[in-house]
């Protein structure tokens, strides 16, 4: 026995250590070329052989749409800068045909013994037919955005290996009147498709819409068995903490496996993690595909991945393996993960749901997203950095708006890396879904309450999508859609079948703003108001208790406004009237009479420097004062929205060019784990803790400067704010009251360690009595002294320095440049911005950027009273 016991352990042993399949995937994503349907007579057939010429067509940007095409071959102008967009012709006047485009695609390949090819598809918008080599792929017309593909192309390869791809793509069949609703007419929903596309009150309609191989085509070879849909759960009971030793967490897997041969295959499906083998014994029938569940793993001490501002984002990475009893891997799928559990309690105070994440409960500080790029020019880059802006801002929550897409991996991935949970809606949206009544629709309420037409499809997309996005720790809830859920047909399946079946692990919202999420007992649709508050507003009134949306402005500095308003419309909007048609025409949201209390705006750039002061406070309030009110009011607040897809003038925290703006920064303020701040009704200052653990011996400080920098009011005492919550300190009120009386005031926070640390800092502008900016419209120069150090490849430190004896170096906003045409390099990443400066202080500015190569650079600084000054970077 003992002997037959070391025989088996020898045996698994060279079965692991067997030599490994070297899968291969690879990206069809050069070489394309592409022609209107007009263009050419030929039939697929006659496209997809290796000998038609094609040299003469366009060439096509895959992964990319029709527009994107037309773009980079200089047909179209930018439909992003000023008018361009209505010099584009649109689908719905054209008809269909206009922009249905033949794609070719050439490329190496054979077979070899048992290999099997496989074509897949993860995106293309709307329909496709597909052929290969002079011989349709596709049996039945491929339909559906949000719908990966997969074909087995192993016997239609040529012998040569030189084949030839041609797929015939069709816009949506219904792709509405872009007519000035939110989602034009509507009639776009008939499809699974992008609404967003024929138009919003934050985006022009985009002319394709979105017509194309948009996302990522990919060639796969593995062998007799095709691994694939890996799905990994992860169960972490209790109440776990952020450091420190960990309890076990179970680790649960399975898989799709396919047989695509005509032989039976034997064999083991397999995984190893932390020294431990899974595996399950496995007959597959000739042309069998199953799912297969592999015994439950118990990891000890687990690293635990945890959201933004809670915790480090530990992941792991297992190899699923299809092993054949000789040791042969056939197959095998690389997954990452992370090792949490999300769960959800009613909270019955604030009448909302409460998240939890590993047993710990979390305060929602969450941003509405779109869409990474509106004619879908995805990168791996841009998602990195747009997710990154959002971890500098110190949110947990990104929700995907439901008239766009399922995200795609990549941006899950920079999910799963920067700690921000994701809110993922499904495709459908009350304005174009029925549930008001709309003039500017094409059709009843009734009949758009049953869009989409195809009601199987949805479901079919729906699972797929599902498998899609499944492993990504950061994937927290899932939503019927957007301010209404999708029709009862498509729901209930959704709810009771696909997601229990598929997933099973996460909390399933019925839509954006139901009852279940954030009981609306005020009335009112339930999430907004959408424009611009008097930042008291958030403090003082009790709103929606898990607020999906609310925001407002976010109009960018002036090199912003720059990149894509034509210099004859750089005109300063005047409170009252109508702005200049190109700044309407990019969705422009009125700062109505915020602007003026510092002096009426005299030119565009006079407009943004004082629109940026406008956009700080307004954000830092708002996360301010549902923080305040932390588990009283507010299980949660969801900013709309924190990014735009082109190049709007409203709801964002940094602009389509990925260049920071204010918002960006007051809302980090304002969101701080541990954070000081003032109430503006009462001037009690208060500081928050979102942490798991109570903070001991903090030093509360709250000084008082006059308009001149002079300080007028000290105080500070120790003080202890237990976890999760927000404590009451002290009131200001009376320095303020004297201070209010003349030309206003500027209070400086504090929070210090024991070790005098700083913690947490915080600086408000305020007003005199008649709500007048007078000390700041009199401000004197300060003399801000800037220098800069070179800390390593693509990172610097600014450091500022402001003498004694002079007035507050006030709201200086910092940009990196080229040296040489002063354009800005984006993104670059700084550790505050916009930011003051008090008499006597120091402070330094950590600011990273990609690789720039030889490229001489500049950091540009400028502020409210500091003069503009350029310095190299050596």
């Amino acid at each position: 026995m003992k002997h037959s016991y070391l025989f088996l352990v020898l045996l698994l042993g060279l079965l692991w250590a067997s030599p490994v399949f070297a899968q291969q995937r690879y990206e069809l994503n050069s070489d394309w070329y592409t022609i209107n349907i007009n263009e050419v007579k030929a039939s697929g057939e006659q496209l997809s052989q290796a000998d038609f010429p094609v040299n003469t067509w366009m060439r096509a940007t895959v992964p990319g749409t029709v527009l994107t095409t037309l773009l980079h071959n200089n047909k179209v102008p930018d439909p992003f800068y000023g008018m361009n967009n209505k010099l584009i012709k649109d689908v719905y006047h054209t008809g269909n045909a206009y922009y249905t485009y033949w794609f070719v695609k050439s490329f190496k390949q054979v077979a070899q013994g048992d290999e099997q090819v496989w074509l897949q598809f993860r995106g293309i918008n709307y329909k496709a037919e597909i052929f290969l080599n002079g011989k349709k792929v596709n049996a039945k017309t491929h339909e559906g955005m949000h719908l990966r593909q997969q074909y087995n192309i192993t016997k239609l390869l040529a012998p040569n290996g030189n084949n030839r791809l041609a797929v015939l793509v069709y816009p949506p069949d219904f792709p509405g009147n872009p007519n000035g609703g939110q989602g034009g007419d509507g009639t776009i929903a008939k499809g699974l498709t992008t609404q967003y596309t024929a138009g919003w009150d934050w985006i022009q309609p985009i002319r394709d819409r979105n017509t194309g191989i948009w996302d990522k085509v990919t060639i796969e070879t593995t062998k007799a068995v095709n691994v694939e849909n890996v799905h990994v759960v992860t169960l972490v009971p209790g109440k776990r903490e952020a450091e420190g030793p960990q309890k076990p967490a179970v680790i649960r897997t399975s898989s799709e496996i396919v047989n695509p041969t005509a032989k039976v295959v034997n064999g083991f499906l397999q995984y190893r993690l932390a020294n431990q083998l899974i595996r399950v014994a496995v007959t597959l029938k000739p042309g069998e595909k199953r799912e297969v569940k592999l015994p439950d793993l118990s990891l000890a001490n687990p690293k635990l991945w945890w959201p933004n501002g809670y915790g480090n984002q530990n992941l792991y990475q297992i190899n699923m393996q299809f092993v054949t009893v000789s040791g042969k891997v056939l197959d095998q799928e690389a997954v990452k993960f992370g090792v949490r559990e999300i769960s959800n309690v009613w909270n019955d105070r604030t009448q909302s749901m409460e998240a939890r994440v590993n047993g710990q409960k979390i305060f929602i500080k969450g941003g509405n997203w779109i869409i990474s790029d509106a004619m879908l020019r995805f990168s791996d880059e841009r998602y990195d950095a747009e997710i990154r802006f959002h971890r500098d801002m110190n949110l947990n929550l990104i929700r995907i708006w439901g008239g766009a897409l399922t995200e795609r991996p990549e941006f899950y991935n920079a999910c799963d890396k920067y700690g921000l949970l994701v809110f993922q809606d499904f495709w459908f949206s009350g304005d174009c879904n029925g549930k008001w009544m709309d003039p500017l629709k094409k059709e009843d309420q009734w009949t758009r309450r049953q869009y989409p037409d195809n009601h199987q499809l949805a479901l079919e997309a729906a699972a797929d999508q599902i498998k899609l996005i499944r492993n990504h720790p950061s994937l927290a809830f899932w939503c019927g859609g957007n301010e209404i859920t999708p029709p009862d047909d498509i729901l209930g399946p959704l709810k009771n079948k696909l997601l229990p079946e598929l997933d099973g692990t996460r909390y399933f919202f019925d839509f954006s703003n139901t009852d279940s999420m954030s009981y609306n007992s005020i009335g009112g649709n339930g999430d907004g108001p959408y424009s611009i508050q008097d930042i008291r507003t958030f403090w003082g009134h009790k709103t929606y208790p898990y607020n999906s949306e609310v925001g407002s402005v976010g109009v960018g500095d002036y090199a912003s406004l720059q990149r894509f308003i034509p210099a004859k419309n750089l005109i300063a909007p005047q409170n009252g009237e109508q702005a200049d048609s190109v700044w309407e025409y990019h969705k422009y949201i009125p700062y109505h009479q915020y602007i003026d209390p510092y002096g009426k705006a005299k030119t565009a750039a006079d407009f943004a420097m004082k629109a940026q002061l406008v956009n700080y406070n307004q954000y830092r309030a708002l996360m301010e004062g549902f923080s305040s009110h932390m588990w009283e009011w507010y299980t949660g607040s969801i900013i709309w929205k924190t990014q735009n897809p082109w190049t709007a003038l409203r709801g964002q925290m940094y602009d389509y060019y990925l260049d920071v703006n204010a918002c960006l920064y007051g809302l980090r303020k304002g969101s701080e784990p541990l954070h000081i701040m003032m109430n503006p009704l009462d001037s009690m200052i208060q500081v928050v803790n979102n942490g798991f653990k109570i903070e001991r011996n903090l030093m509360v400080q709250a000084n008082v400067y006059d308009a001149n920098g002079k300080l007028q009011f000290s105080n500070q005492l120790f003080a202890e704010v237990g976890p999760s919550m927000v404590k009451k300190m002290f009131p200001i009120n009376e320095p303020l009251k004297k201070l209010n009386d003349q030309d206003g005031a500027f209070v400086v926070l504090k929070l210090l360690s024991a070790d005098q640390k700083l913690l947490s800092e915080n600086l408000y502008w305020l007003p005199g009595k008649d709500g007048v900016y007078h000390g700041l419209q009199e401000m004197k120069p300060a003399d801000l002294r800037v220098a800069v150090e070179t800390v390593a490849k693509g990172k610097l430190n600014l450091l500022l320095e402001n003498p004694s004896n002079g007035p507050i170096a006030f709201f200086n906003r910092i940009a990196l440049e080229n040296a040489n045409t002063g354009m800005r390099i984006l993104p670059t990443f700084f550790s505050d911005n916009y930011i003051s400066i008090l008499p006597g202080e120091k402070k330094t500015v950590a600011i990273e950027f990609p690789d720039q190569g030889t490229l001489p650079l500049a950091i540009r600084v400028y502020g409210w009273n500091v003069k503009d000054q350029q310095l190299p970077v050596k």
